[in-house]
């Protein structure tokens, strides 16, 4: 029999508490909760650095830069790694998209392997010294004429240089271990594409959401003002910064990744657009959803598929323009750059053809594999892509 009851107007869909809804710790979810804990260490950490101004117990002696990375690897725990944790059913569903692709597989495992490397591997290995009794010593399983300059750090058979595993990468003009130059410029490509690329997206993600949801002044100010940031000559104001400051990878970063921002910003502004005609961005603004809640709950993690993809695509250009600059001689001269490894080898080719190769074939196969995993995303995460 039905009943004449009628529902309570605290149940109703007009009166949904929307601050209520993502409430789990005092207005915060479990996850917000983490991370407002984690950037309060990490605040501290920095406070501490600050105030000692000398070697920090468990984290050593970490530059403005090293700080920059671990902030970037936290936004990226938490706002990629997590995330695919905890809806395990849509990472299968991207995983058997992305596993298509065979080339994107493999640069997906050559690229961790890059990632691993480049982070942990210049804590445990010492900086390239300078050793003028190991010069130009050739790559293991490989020999050299021992009449070009070199000091044999390995056996002379037949006048020729061989190769020891004391250097299995060999060295350079200067004696420094072409692996350690190897690893240590990881750790630079991992740093100027990674935290340039965290700049741009959080930027352009606010700048393209805030613009598309709010519209009217907002959208219009905001557009126009991507219009001109895209007319700015990024390369030509590096190298006047470069004229007065001098090279930095610190300045470097900071300038590609304020000026870079436009076209994200633009990408994300156009797929918004579409998401805020959806039914249910309609539906939430009906029940008196704010605008904030709307961006914050709604939109942002619906353009996520868009402005990751578009993130993959724009690392490789940024590793490519550092190493560009440091080849041309822009670069940070206290870094161990491949662009600057390459510059010192140019000369060289003839007799210590390793100097540049090494570290070239490394730059073009890191470059290819995100390219690589940026189109296998693209494919994976878009739905529309689907036959």
């Amino acid at each position: 029999m039905a009943t004449d009851a009628k529902p309570s107007d605290d149940a109703s869909f007009e009166r949904v508490d929307w601050d209520a809804l993502e409430s789990e710790f005092g207005g915060l979810s479990r996850r917000q909760t983490a991370f407002l804990g984690a950037m309060a260490a990490f605040a501290l950490g920095v406070a501490a650095d600050v105030a000692v101004g000398g070697p920090l117990p468990l984290l050593g002696d970490p530059a403005p830069l090293d700080w920059l990375f671990r902030l970037t690897l936290l936004l990226g725990t938490f706002y990629v790694v997590l995330p695919l944790y905890d809806d395990p059913r849509m990472t299968r569903h991207y995983w058997r998209q992305f596993k298509r692709n065979t080339a994107a597989v493999i640069s997906l495992g050559y690229l961790a392997v890059v990632f691993a490397v480049g982070t942990v591997g210049p804590t445990f290995l010492p900086r390239p010294e300078l050793d003028l009794l190991a010069r130009r010593q050739p790559p293991v399983f490989t020999s050299v004429a021992a009449d070009v300059p070199t000091t044999c750090a390995g056996e002379v058979v037949n006048g020729m240089c061989h190769g020891t595993w004391q250097y299995p990468l060999g060295t350079n003009a200067q004696g420094h271990d072409m692996l350690h130059l190897l690893v240590f410029g990881m750790e630079v490509s991992m740093q100027v594409g990674l935290i340039a690329t965290a700049i741009i997206v959080v930027v352009g993600t606010a700048v393209g959401t805030s613009a598309a949801l709010f519209g009217g002044l907002v959208d219009e100010v905001s557009m126009r003002f991507v219009d001109l940031l895209l007319t700015v000559p990024t390369f030509f104001l590096f190298i006047l910064i470069v004229y007065l400051y001098g090279g930095s990878l610190f300045l470097m970063i900071l300038v590609f990744g304020l000026l870079s921002w436009g076209g994200v910003a633009r990408l994300v502004r156009s797929e918004a657009l579409q998401r805020s005609e959806e039914e249910y961005i309609r539906a939430a603004e009906n029940a008196g959803a704010s605008k904030a809640w709307i961006l914050r709950r709604h939109v942002i993690p619906n353009v996520s598929n868009t402005v990751i993809t578009a993130a993959t695509l724009t690392i490789p250009f940024l590793i490519l323009a550092e190493a560009g600059l440091s080849f041309l001689g822009l670069g940070d001269p206290t870094t161990f750059s491949w662009g600057q490894t390459i510059a010192d080898g140019r000369g060289e080719l003839a007799g210590a053809w390793w100097i540049s190769t090494v570290p070239g074939v490394f730059l073009f196969f890191t470059v290819l594999a995100f390219n690589f995993l940026g189109d296998a995303l693209r494919d994976a995460l878009d739905p529309r892509s689907e036959v």
